[in-house]
């Protein structure tokens, strides 16, 4: 009609085309449509058909294979009733699936439903599973479907049974229903029904696996990237809405786009990524993956994937080994084994570093399963460096001396077995995030098959007022590292007090750890006045991974006054660094004992090397010190610019 009606008002016919884009009619007729369309233009405007015409350049679909522009033709097709379903498909979504990030559900993804036209389910192409619907023409000439509904059926129809049931053997199938041959159509399906159709399909239901379906139907948990709320998310929810009347999954993770280096999507034709096999081989799996959890793209945003974000964390997670190193050379120069029991130490513990790191490594159990509880990979992430960074910078290095001391005391075996409950905990959590640092912990600590195979770890009591009085301690310390900074003082070089304001009272311990790391001979506490006018008010937040401690009108005032008493035991400080230093250079094992000799022709080093001779020999491990003598090994070093030679021997 359309093709009589051009013929007689004199128009072009410019829409009757082959299947290769060429015209049948027309005055075009044997014309390619991408050749014709000036001549098209100018014959309209020629004919004052048009009024104007003009060209724009735009974006345009082209054969992903060839390269070849794509031409959009009407083609019969066969639909999904999308309408008919729609508003079960909203509450379905509303009231049974929890998506993270959360906004994706009633955003994205609702938008995606409410604006879904009627799904073409059909495809003119060759290789999909074909479409079971057959065809037949009756003598009256009226048209009769028969949609055909397993293997089965069709063999009883046709007597036909297929090895492949794919184009072209199903094309060559028929079968006669009341006089009625029947011929299947020549179309396929579109793909994304079989991927809509995974959750029973993979059951190969309702032929097979009836009840093992219905027992995991629907299912807890998908994961996919942002652009696939319109397309797997949707056509699984569609399929199953329309089948079964229900959602086809509980949970749904919702990622963003992994770009390449330069901001760009990663793309292979621009190269704009190192290869993950050579980041994995550089900086391992684990780095690799734990990055990715941790970051933006788990919250369904873009992130650039950086070779050296990745070596970040690497160097992150390699503190865990630093741990687990320390741990074990310790327990084999002490003979320590563990006992066999995973029971948590918390209960009888004396030492405030033992108790807070455990209730810190409760804490972290608690953090990480309440956040993967709700799917929430970035939040329950989120903790686990920080963690290790108190673990290893925090609590081994404060507990060093501990694990030094000689003889088998109470407070050495709670700290072999703290750490080691520390470090196998760890293992736990961190087994869905690293699994491959977490497997190699796990076996090594205990000697038991996998953690994968263990249960999650409950969580134990967390001592909310060890963890708060840590953290003010910890903060106290950083205000007095931080006068010294100023003054420029470095933290060996010991001094006379710091004045801890707002502070009522402390335990010795922490009070002992606070003098420590400020390197003072003395912690005076000044509580807070009753009036606060005379007195500064010093008011700080500190965050951790359970949540937020104010730090009320506390205050740390470092005296940096220098005695030269208080500057030879600073030089000596620097003495005991360089012998460590020679040791280790040495080769010698961090039990065995020296001979020490150690000259100087400065008359101030000599004297702060013979005033403090018990101490350096303590701290070194030397059985002698002497002024003159030999050693094995020796080197100049310098203190404060003072030369200092170093002799030393291993001795029996």
């Amino acid at each position: 009609e359309d093709f009589i009606l051009a013929q007689e008002h004199n128009i072009p016919v410019v829409h009757v085309l082959d299947e290769s884009g060429i015209y049948i009619e027309g005055d075009w007729k044997g014309g390619n449509v991408w050749e014709v369309n000036k001549a098209i233009a100018k014959g309209l405007r020629e004919r004052d058909i048009v009024w104007k015409i003009e060209y724009i350049r735009h974006s345009y679909p082209h054969c992903h294979r060839c390269g070849t522009r794509l031409m959009y033709r009407a083609h019969p097709s066969w639909f999904m009733n999308i309408q008919g379903q729609k508003e079960q498909m909203l509450v379905e979504n509303t009231e049974n699936i929890s998506w993270f990030p959360e906004h994706i559900k009633h955003g994205r993804f609702e938008n995606t439903v409410q604006t879904a036209p009627d799904w073409n389910l059909s495809r003119d192409r060759f290789w999909a599973t074909a479409m079971p619907v057959w065809k037949g023409v009756d003598k009256n000439g009226k048209e009769h479907i028969k949609v055909i509904g397993s293997y089965g059926e069709l063999k009883e129809l046709s007597g036909v049974e297929l090895e492949d049931y794919h184009r072209p053997w199903v094309d060559d199938v028929t079968f006669t229903i009341d006089g009625v041959k029947y011929q299947r159509i020549d179309k396929v399906m579109d793909c994304w029904f079989e991927s809509g159709s995974m959750p029973f399909a993979q059951f190969h239901y309702p032929f097979e696996n009836k009840e093992k379906f219905e027992a995991n139907f629907p299912g807890d948990f998908v994961v996919e990237y942002v652009g696939q709320v319109r397309a797997w998310f949707y056509y699984l929810h569609a399929v199953n809405v329309g089948l079964f009347g229900k959602n086809a999954f509980k949970n749904v993770i919702v990622t963003g786009n992994v770009m390449g280096n330069d901001g760009r999507k990663l793309s292979k034709s621009l190269g704009n990524y190192t290869d993950p096999n050579e980041v994995m081989d550089k900086y391992s799996a684990d780095s690799l993956r734990m990055l990715l959890l941790s970051s933006p793209l788990l919250n369904g945003e873009d992130f650039t994937l950086k070779d050296k974000e990745v070596s970040d964390t690497a160097r992150k997670l390699s503190m865990i080994w630093n741990m687990y190193d320390f741990f074990t050379m310790y327990a084999e120069v002490d003979g320590w084994k563990w006992d066999g029991k995973c029971e948590d130490p918390g209960e009888g513990l004396l030492n405030p570093l033992d108790q807070w790191i455990v209730s810190r490594m409760h804490q972290l159990v608690h953090e990480v399963d309440h956040h993967m509880a709700r799917y929430d990979i970035p939040s329950a992430t989120k903790p686990i460096l920080p963690f290790i960074e108190d673990a290893s910078n925090w609590y081994v290095r404060r507990s060093r001396r501990r694990f030094w001391k000689s003889g088998d005391s109470q407070d050495k075996s709670d700290a072999y077995r703290t750490l080691h409950y520390v470090l196998v905990q760890l293992a736990h959590v961190t087994a869905p995030f690293t699994p491959f640092l977490a497997e190699e912990l796990y076996q090594q600590l205990t000697g038991k098959e996998s953690v994968h195979l263990c249960d999650w770890p409950s969580v134990g009591h967390i001592n909310e007022l060890v963890i708060k009085e840590m953290t003010e301690v910890r903060e106290l310390i950083n205000q007095g590292l931080s006068q010294r900074a100023e003054a420029g003082i470095k933290v060996r070089q010991p001094l006379k007090k710091v004045s801890l304001y707002g502070v009522p009272n402390m335990g010795a311990e922490l009070a002992e750890i606070i003098r420590e790391e400020l390197n003072v001979k003395e912690v005076e506490l000044i509580p807070r006045p009753t009036a606060l006018g005379g007195d500064e008010v010093f008011t700080e937040v500190v965050e951790n991974a359970r949540g937020t401690y104010g730090l009320l009108d506390i205050k740390a005032q470092v005296d940096t006054a220098l005695t030269p008493e208080l500057k030879r035991e600073g030089m000596m400080r620097e003495v005991v660094r360089n012998v460590q230093s020679a040791r280790k250079a040495a080769g010698l094992h961090i039990d065995d004992r020296i001979s020490l000799v150690l000259s100087s022709p400065d008359e101030s080093l000599e004297k702060a090397i013979h005033e403090h001779a018990k101490i350096i020999k303590d701290e070194t491990l030397a059985t002698h010190l002497n002024r003159e003598g030999t050693g094995t090994y020796e080197v100049e070093v310098k203190v404060e610019d003072r030369n200092l030679l170093i002799k030393l021997s291993k001795t029996h």
